[in-house]
């Protein structure tokens, strides 16, 4: 199994405390991943990020719609967490988050390891297609937690009431 990595790094200045808050709210994935996949959380709301919390959602891959289940395998507020897939379109995902307070304010760091299905067929498709689309899905990610975290609204994300809405 040929095992890929992604990772990203930005800094937001903010403290950790909002920083981390913001993260570890699965309502909020909503918020920074790109419209065309159509997420949803199917995990009624609240859902309480600790050691062992399953998330269930849908995103939409081309025409279809896929089930991702998640489990948070690592979970320590303030500093790191880890998400890994139980079931869904790869046949491994391991994303850990990281959160470390700088001189310039909180970095964040995602490293994604995963593989893809299908052999040498599903490496073509990773070549051809899946590897551009993370990337363009982890850029798209980091443009909105910049202009996020640098507008003042920001903070309707942090609330549970709002689940992800802005006014």
């Amino acid at each position: 199994m040929k095992v890929y990595e992604i990772k990203t790094k930005q800094t937001i200045n903010k403290p950790i405390a909002e920083v981390f808050s913001f993260f570890s709210k699965p309502e909020n994935l909503a918020v920074i991943t790109p419209k065309k996949l159509d997420f949803r959380i199917l995990t009624p709301m609240p859902i309480k990020m600790e050691k062992g919390t399953v998330i269930d959602y849908t995103i939409k891959l081309i025409f279809f719609r896929v089930h991702w289940r998640t489990l948070i395998t690592s979970y320590k507020p303030s500093y790191t967490f880890t998400d890994e897939q139980i079931k869904g379109p790869y046949s491994f995902w391991n994303h850990r988050h990281d959160f470390k307070q700088t001189v310039d304010g909180v970095e964040i760091t995602d490293r994604v390891r995963y593989a893809v299905p299908f052999g040498i067929l599903g490496r073509l498709v990773h070549w051809l297609w899946i590897r551009h689309d993370l990337k363009h899905i982890f850029e798209h990610r980091t443009n909105i937690i910049e202009n996020l975290f640098s507008s003042k609204k920001y903070k309707l994300y942090t609330s549970d009431a709002n689940q992800g809405a802005v006014a």
